[in-house]
Formats: structure tokens, C-alpha cells, sequence
């Protein structure tokens, strides 16, 4: 038996509620799940709080509400609340590990768990449980976080609406009945939902982006190779990227600091200085020339556009400079349509059932791509990569929308021709880009405005993502659900 229980530290914390109205940086609502990672950080470590009961009260909410949203395809509870006992055990011993001591998050169910399921929403993997944990997520436990469980998705990351899944559809919580986008859109409602105080999402094309904008919250797909990708279910090795998806920027830079680092088994991982990501956040942006790719406004959605070019004025009182820029254009094949079907051959020998159709239909478009396609493709990569260094000369951070178009509804085909055209070409030229709340449009749906900066340009883009973030209350606002 545990020297720390539920009941034990309960009853010893008579004081509780006391001092969690007399805390300053507690919400009057006094609701745990209410915090960010940066507030419930600064609880935990006074003592205001117990990991213990954090932990708890978001998982009495995952109770309450995932049956509504179906963002979790599993739920670690024992797991979870271990790991908080040790956690406090730690802080009474006089150990603090650090800004997520204590801290609930969740992953998306294509980053590998020890001993926990790790399906990528897929039948094929229903019954996978890994041997090893991700390299992200090691880090995440070193750091002291409380894992709470794996999140819905689109299965193996081919899309981005989330409503394709063996475990059934994810629901935006802004409105059930439409997409939290894709292909973390179990992360992004979960978030949004409060159902953890952070989660990890991947992204190829646009899948931490795209749910973050639909679920109203804050999503960064860091440069590629910053963080490891290393354990994650790959859809293409030549542009993943594991990144944070929270509530607020300061959040997102918090998870970021312990998950970035040069990892020597990783394929992709680039070995460099890590800077302060937290310390960006107090960084002027005065002098910051900002970019506006224009290609990348036309043909959206009239109430995204009045957000984002709102947006854009306030940003442009805020820096130096604004003017139109032209980006570099992929005109080949992507490489990631190979990769991706060269990690699922094997499984498709055998389990070719098994995938969802429109999964199917997406990975075989990889089968018809010869090798000189590929390699072509591979050069034009190269290129891009380096004509997107040229545009950042004149300017330092790019302005667009992340979406075109808001939500859809679920199971429904949709009318965007292009859905991640607006997040694909950062994905391709592998620069950081942030997607925050920039607005709502008319029935309530969230809007979101999305920044790049230039390759291991974070510090910026984080900067500029909090200034914004400051100056405005997009962010506050919160779903109402059940």
C-alpha cells in the first residue's frame, strides 16, 4: 500500500479550499480543469494544489464528457493516479522536477505508450501495445507529467477531419455535430474540452493546425527535426512533426522546452542550441517584419478572412513592418504519398480489410509513384526548403489564416477542394507555424490565425503568437457542453 493515498491527502489538506480562493492566480470558478499548465504549475509547486487532485478532477471530467466527444480511445486512470501519488511524494521530499511536475496531459494514440494500446484509430492496430515509450513521451515523464490516456484521430493520420477512425468520429465541442478537423482532432477537443491541460498532436499537412484552429486553441507544429519523432506511427519521415497543443502560447512554449532536443536514434532529429522558448514569450516584437503570403487569403471563407485581416491590423501596430511576400511553389509529387504507403505494405499484404476505405483509397495513391518520381520529388523538397530562406531575408514572420473554410459537419463529404493549403507548404519547406484563436464566426464556430516563422524561428513565432495572445481574449472563451 502507498505511504500516500487519495483519502490521506485529502483529509491532511484541510486547508484547500481556503487556499484555493485566496490564491491570486486561481479563477474565481475555482474548477481545477479551469487551469492552464502555467497556473496549475504554480499551484502544484506552493502546495495550493496536489497532482493528486488535478489528476482526478480531470478524469472525473473525461468520465462526464468523452462519451459526448469520443476524444479519448483510452483512458490510463490507474496509470495516471500512480504516477500523481509519486509525483506528490516528490514535491513533499522537497522535489520539484519543473513547469510540468504534476501536470495532466494526453497523446494522440500514434505516439507509442509503454504497456498502453497505441492503435492510430486503426482496426489493423487494435490490438498493439508498444514495448517502449516514445522518445517525447519520456521526456514528458522525466519532466514529471501525468500521462492520462491516448486520443482519437484520423486513422494513421490520413486525413483531416477525425471522422474517420475505427473507434468512431470525434466531436468538435463547439458543435457535436460537426469535425474538430484533423488528423489530432482528438486532441484538439480534448483541449479545448478540458479533458486534459494539454495534449501532443502530430503533423504532416496540417494536423496539429487544422484541429487547433476548428477546436479554438493554440497548436505548433515545431521545425522539422526539433523534436523526435522517433515512436510515433510515421505517415511521411520527411515532413512529421510531433508538436504541443494547449490552451494558451505560454503553455504550448512550456511543452515545447521539454520535448525539443537532438535525439541520436531519430532519423530526422537536427542536433542544435536549444533556446528559452518561455523566455521568448517576454520578447519584444517592435521591430519584427511581418510577411503576408496573399495566395493564401484568396478564395476563404468571408467571416475567416474579416478575423484574420482584423488580426493583421492589430499586428501591424504592434511590429515594425508589413508587406505582401511571394512563397516557393511544390510542383511535384509529395514524398510523403511513398513513405507513407512503404510503411503500410507490409500490413496491407495481411490486413488489407481491415483499413477504412477512404484510408485504403489515400495510401495506395503511394503504389503508383515510381522511383524517379520520388526522387524528383525529394529534389523539389531540397529546393523548396531552400527558396523559403530567401523570403525570410526581407521579413521575419509570415501572417495567413490556417483554414479556408470552417468546420464541416460530420460524415459528411466535403466542398474544400484543398483542404490544407494553407498549412501543407510549412510542412514542405519545414518551418515552425502556430496556429492560435483569432476569432468566431457568426454560429459560434472558432477561427484561428496562423504565423511561421523561418527554420528554428520558434523564439518569433512563440513572441509575436503571445503578444497577439495578450492583446486579445480570443483565447478565454470556452465551449459549453453537457
Amino acid at each position: 500500500m502507498r505511504a500516500l493515498t487519495r483519502r490521506n491527502f485529502i483529509v491532511g489538506s484541510a486547508s484547500f479550499t481556503a487556499l484555493l480562493s485566496n490564491h491570486k492566480a486561481f479563477p474565481q470558478s475555482s474548477n481545477l480543469t479551469d487551469l492552464t499548465i502555467s497556473e496549475a504549475s504554480r499551484l502544484i509547486r506552493t502546495g495550493a494544489i496536489s497532482p493528486v487532485e488535478l489528476t482526478q478532477a480531470y478524469l472525473d471530467r473525461i468520465s462526464d464528457l468523452n462519451p459526448h466527444l469520443n476524444a479519448f480511445i483510452t483512458v490510463t486512470e490507474d496509470l495516471a493516479l500512480n504516477i500523481a501519488y509519486d509525483m506528490e511524494a516528490e514535491l513533499s521530499r522537497g522535489n520539484w522536477r519543473g513547469p510540468l511536475h504534476g501536470i495532466p496531459l494526453a497523446l494522440k494514440d500514434n505516439i507509442d505508450t509503454e504497456g498502453t494500446l497505441t492503435t492510430a484509430a486503426s482496426e489493423v492496430f487494435a490490438n498493439r501495445t508498444p514495448s517502449k515509450d516514445a522518445e517525447v513521451v519520456l521526456r514528458l515523464k522525466k519532466a514529471g507529467a501525468v500521462p492520462l490516456g491516448k486520443l482519437n484521430m484520423h486513422e494513421f493520420a490520413a486525413g483531416g477531419t477525425s471522422d474517420v477512425s475505427y473507434f468512431g468520429p470525434v466531436h468538435n465541442p463547439w458543435d457535436l455535430n460537426r469535425i474538430p478537423g484533423g488528423s489530432s482532432g482528438g486532441s484538439g477537443a480534448a483541449v479545448a474540452a478540458r479533458l486534459c491541460a494539454g495534449a501532443l498532436g502530430t503533423d504532416t499537412g496540417g494536423s496539429i493546425r487544422s484541429p487547433a484552429a476548428y477546436c479554438g486553441i493554440v497548436g505548433l507544429k515545431p521545425t522539422y527535426g526539433l523534436t523526435s519523432i522517433r515512436g510515433i506511427v510515421p505517415y511521411g519521415i520527411t515532413a512529421d512533426c510531433v508538436g504541443p497543443m494547449t490552451r494558451s502560447v505560454s503553455d504550448a512554449a512550456t511543452l515545447l522546452q521539454v520535448m525539443s532536443g537532438y535525439d541520436s536514434k531519430d532519423i530526422a532529429s537536427i542536433e542544435v542550441d536549444i533556446p528559452s522558448y518561455i523566455g521568448a514569450l517576454s520578447e519584444t516584437v517592435a521591430s519584427l517584419r511581418i510577411g503576408v503570403p496573399r495566395e493564401l487569403y484568396s478564395d476563404t471563407d468571408p467571416e475567416i478572412l474579416t478575423s484574420v485581416e482584423n488580426a493583421l491590423s492589430l499586428l501591424s501596430t504592434m511590429t515594425h513592418s508589413t508587406q505582401n511576400v511571394d512563397l516557393p511553389q511544390f510542383s511535384g509529387i509529395r514524398p510523403t504519398l511513398v513513405e507513407s504507403y512503404a510503411y503500410h505494405a507490409k500490413y496491407l499484404e495481411t490486413h488489407k480489410d481491415l483499413y477504412q476505405p477512404i484510408t485504403l483509397q489515400r495510401l495506395l495513391r503511394g503504389a503508383d509513384i515510381t522511383a524517379a518520381e520520388y526522387a524528383e520529388a525529394r529534389y523539389e523538397l531540397s529546393r523548396i526548403r531552400k527558396e523559403i530562406a530567401n523570403v525570410f531575408e526581407d521579413v521575419d514572420l509570415l501572417i495567413m489564416p490556417t483554414k479556408r473554410v470552417l468546420p464541416g459537419f460530420i460524415n459528411e463529404a466535403s466542398n474544400n477542394s484543398n483542404p490544407i493549403r494553407n498549412t501543407l507548404p510549412f510542412n514542405l519547406y519545414g518551418t515552425p507555424a502556430i496556429s492560435i484563436p483569432c476569432g468566431f464566426s457568426r454560429e459560434g464556430l472558432p477561427i484561428g490565425l496562423q504565423i511561421s516563422g523561418p527554420h528554428l524561428g520558434e523564439t518569433k513565432v512563440l513572441a509575436l503568437a503571445n503578444a497577439y495572445e495578450q492583446a486579445t481574449e480570443w483565447h478565454l472563451r470556452q465551449p459549453t457542453l453537457l
